[in-house]
């Protein structure tokens, strides 16, 4: 007698298990989630050479496809070699070669030539901080001295929170110097490990960037095998859209703020702001995160000027102004185009909500992800109407007050309650009037 499994109850008992299960993980989660914790950042933390060289490969791959595909590819062709398997691993390696030594020499040109002036820049305002401070209450004191009573009210602001500060410092900070000491030195510690981990992951982008294709070709081959052929097509377009957005927004973003850097610089250097090399670096930097990456840049750059020469902080504020209005209307527009498709509300959102949940990080890539989850509902909602045979397209529903039998009724709004007001004391005259006729006909009679 052959033993045959129902499968109705072997279903059943598939599912019973796959419920349990995942009420024991949700016991543990909810009770044990600090165990949970530690161990994901343990296993980010040994897996983080591997996450960099991903990243690294990611950034790189825009340099190494167009150098392969429009430089050694072309002269292969020009020189008449054949690119079978084994001549396009040479390409490809040759690429790699190119590639890697191209953007370390950028980087060692952009930084030799920028960290000397940063370090500059920072000693001399180090050792002239007690200067400018004197010179910015030498002006604000003849800035005060015709107005008498907002003189008191900064200099008794300046006495309460100097006194607060002191006080800080003698009964806070100073007992507190041995942690603070033992916390840079940790921090140090950790800028040492992370520097030796974005090593390991520079070897590791490597041997990815060498074997892109087929990494990209088993993931496609794991997408099929585990989804149905429309699934699986489904998902490859929804990751192919995720690297268009990404790659489209960072790189280009990284290149307009390049550009913000370098007309800051000019502009300072023309104006003869001083710091100009630090003040366009901070602009260039913070300029990457959106919306509130310029005003970030600013504000403390203002203030180290002002500090040195109150005249030229105006001046260095209207050319920001410009530059800023420049950037937003022409270069970033020119360079990133419509990578997200989101409109200024959303971007503001999404800013807010993954710069509070992941800090700088998420305000600069907060927005492309919010893009992603964006267009993933989008399709979503416009999916579920075609199956209702409605139409995807919002203006056709910004009028609607309600569907009938597929018909789109317009909305009326109804008269405001002062108007009805108005028309109920209209009524009540002339009833009012029509009882005083009445009474002076009976009178009359």
């Amino acid at each position: 007698m052959k033993f045959r499994i129902d499968k109705k109850y072997f279903y059943w008992g598939i599912t019973a298990f796959i419920v349990i299960a995942a009420a024991i993980c949700f016991y543990y989660l909810l009770f044990h989630g600090a165990n949970i914790s530690i161990g994901f950042h343990t296993v980010a933390r040994i897996a983080m050479p591997v996450l960099d060289g991903f990243l690294l490969a990611y950034l790189l791959t825009p340099v190494l496809n167009a150098i392969e595909r429009k430089i050694i590819i072309p002269l292969c062709s020009k020189c008449k070699i054949n690119i079978n398997k084994k001549n396009s691993k040479r390409v490809r390696g040759l690429s790699i070669l190119i590639t890697v030594s191209m953007v370390t020499v950028v980087l060692y040109g952009f930084f030799a030539m920028v960290i000397p002036q940063l370090i500059r820049s920072i000693q001399s305002i180090i050792f002239q901080f007690p200067i400018y401070i004197n010179n910015l209450t030498i002006w604000t004191t003849k800035l005060l001295a015709d107005n008498p009573d907002i003189e008191k009210v900064v200099t008794d602001l300046f006495n309460q929170y100097s006194e607060e500060m002191t006080n800080y410092l003698n009964h806070n900070l100073l007992p507190q110097m041995n942690g603070i000491l033992k916390s840079i030195s940790l921090s140090f510690l950790g800028f040492l490990m992370q520097l030796w981990n974005l090593i390991i992951g520079f070897i590791i982008s490597i041997y990815i960037l060498y074997s892109k294709e087929l990494f990209a070709g088993q993931a496609k081959k794991i997408a099929y095998a585990l989804f149905e052929t429309k699934t699986a097509n489904a998902v490859i377009a929804d990751v192919r859209f995720t690297h268009k957005t990404f790659s489209g927004y960072i790189v280009g973003k990284i290149i307009d703020s390049v550009m913000v850097g370098l007309v800051c610089f000019a502009g300072t250097t023309l104006m003869g702001t001083p710091y100009s090399v630090l003040i366009s670096v901070i602009i260039g930097t913070t300029n990457i995160i959106p919306f509130f990456g310029p005003y970030l840049g600013a504000i403390p750059s203002a203030l180290l000027i002002l500090m040195v020469n109150p005249l030229q902080c105006l001046y260095f504020i209207i050319f920001i102004l410009i530059l800023q209005q420049i950037d937003g209307n022409i270069l970033e527009p020119k360079i990133l185009g419509d990578s997200t498709g989101l409109s200024g509300f959303w971007v503001i959102f999404s800013i807010t909500l993954f710069g509070g949940m992941f800090g700088i990080l998420g305000m600069i890539a907060g927005v492309p992800i919010f893009a992603i989850i964006y267009a993933a509902i989008r399709s979503l909602i416009n999916q579920m109407l075609l199956k209702k045979k409605m139409p995807v397209k919002t203006n056709d529903y910004m009028d609607v007050g309600s569907i009938e039998d597929g018909v789109f009724i317009p909305y009326e709004p109804e008269k405001s309650d002062y108007s009805k007001s108005e028309q109920h004391s209209d009524k009540g005259k002339a009833q009012a009037e029509k009882s005083e006729l009445k009474d002076e006909v009976k009178k009359e009679d």
